[in-house]
């Protein structure tokens, strides 16, 4: 097999197994592409993406760009590579970046696609009801996620999964698939076929995403709490005060309450939707610290009814 020379580009936590498997490749890791260091924390001190901190702990060069303007793509240019691979890069890149490496670009996305093209695609799909997700590796071309597929792979979501935990999941999974694709690039027998199919589209989560609407099912409300868990959160207000979810269960065996109504039975913390309660698990109260729904009844010390608004 022909080792081929790589440009890795990615920025989160759910790049990095991605950019250790081909570490561990017979190719090399000529460079990586990341976006610029952040300022995080209450003090905002500037930090790196973690995929900038792996590569720099592996002696890769890095390049740091949000945008791929003509000098980061002089410095792309610079390294000589035969395929870009990209993996929740956090940007866009340009017709005349797509065509610097010999073999172009692959790209690894956690959704089977053309379902969930765009930035959220394990979110949206939890928030949709899906039962199925996976990830797909595909040409990256200039149409948003619309590349060729070289491979797929599927995984069951969880009845109480959160997206944070399937995006953990499918980038360990998701990695192997990607170095097997980098693999049979490198000796010839990559084959990919068009996509096809409904497609369906995954735009970023805004605060709004979170915030929960009592009023609907059971399992449309369960079903978002975890589709935005951990980020943005799920959220209602409790006498003017938010209130994050952090986890929930439906609670089939209880009887009825009003949407947004809130009761305990025994120690069991019960919000109202428009079908069955949903039981609360853990909740994180504005200006406090997470912890167990019934811990935090028990601090509310109401004798008046607790309604969400």
């Amino acid at each position: 097999m022909t080792s081929l020379r790589l440009l890795f580009a990615g920025s989160p936590e759910v790049a990095v197994p991605s950019l250790d498997a081909l570490l561990r490749s017979e190719h090399e890791v000529a460079g990586v592409l990341t976006r610029t260091d952040s300022p995080q924390g209450r003090r905002r001190v500037m930090t790196p993406t973690l995929v900038a901190a792996r590569a720099e702990e592996a002696g890769v060069s890095v390049i740091r760009a949000n945008r791929l303007d003509s000098a980061a793509a002089s410095a792309i240019d610079d390294l000589g590579v035969d395929l870009g691979v990209i993996v929740a890069y956090g940007g866009l890149v340009p017709a005349t970046v797509l065509t610097i490496p010999r073999l172009g670009w692959i790209n690894l996305h956690f959704s089977l696609l053309p379902q969930w093209r765009g930035a959220a695609p394990v979110q949206r799909a939890i928030m949709a009801g899906d039962t199925v997700s996976g990830a797909t590796v595909f040409q990256l071309v200039e149409q948003l996620d619309a590349g060729d597929i070289f491979a797929t792979m599927t995984e069951p979501i969880g009845a109480q999964q959160t997206a944070g935990s399937l995006l953990q999941q499918l980038s360990f999974s998701g990695a192997t698939l990607l170095a097997n694709v980098v693999d049979s690039l490198a000796d010839g027998s990559a084959h990919a076929v068009p996509q096809t199919g409904e497609v369906t589209v995954a735009p970023k989560l805004a605060l709004d995403d979170g915030r929960i609407d009592w009023s609907a099912p059971a399992q449309a409300v369960h079903n978002r709490i975890r589709g935005v868990t951990p980020e943005p959160g799920a959220s209602t207000s409790i006498g003017g005060s938010r209130l994050k979810v952090l986890e929930a269960a439906i609670a089939r065996d209880t009887a009825t309450l009003a949407p947004g109504h809130f009761d305990c039975v025994g120690k069991r913390v019960l919000v109202g939707t428009a079908t069955d309660p949903l039981e609360l698990l853990r909740v994180h109260p504005e200006g406090r610290k997470a912890m167990d729904a019934a811990a935090w009844w028990r601090g509310l010390n109401s004798e008046s009814e607790v309604v969400a608004s």
